[in-house]
């Protein structure tokens, strides 16, 4: 073989390993496989660190995050019920402009979203 076969030859397995690389690192960034989700102790640590604060300090940002995420969860709750209006009403337009195979077909795909949404 001559050189330019080598070179060709080890060219396509490193864009292959590019490309693999990149649709993983895709797919497991859209899925939500490799955010972290929100932590108030890994929070509270990193600004201790390197915020250098004092224990009276810890304390008092432990109060403000605890205060913020239960105004964080009430907000959600009370707007829940107008996002799922919202979200029932539109699955309802789009059951409407489905035949009745097609329906039964997209109630069984969301069934299966909802399935996959709480295993998250």
């Amino acid at each position: 073989m001559t050189r330019r076969a080598y070179v060709y030859f080890i060219l396509t397995f490193v864009i292959g390993i590019a490309v693999g690389g990149a649709g993983t690192y895709y797919y497991a960034w859209s899925s939500g496989k490799w955010r972290n989700s929100f932590s108030e102790d890994k929070l509270i640590h990193r600004m201790t660190r390197e915020l250098n604060l004092s224990a009276p300090q810890v304390k008092d940002l432990r109060s403000v995050l605890d205060d913020e995420i239960a105004k964080l969860k009430a907000l959600n709750a009370s707007t829940k019920p107008q996002f799922d209006a919202v979200h029932h009403h539109a699955l309802d337009e789009i059951r409407g402009i489905l035949n009745p195979q097609q329906t039964a077909k997209f109630n069984r795909l969301l069934r299966e979203h909802e399935r996959a949404r709480q295993k998250k």
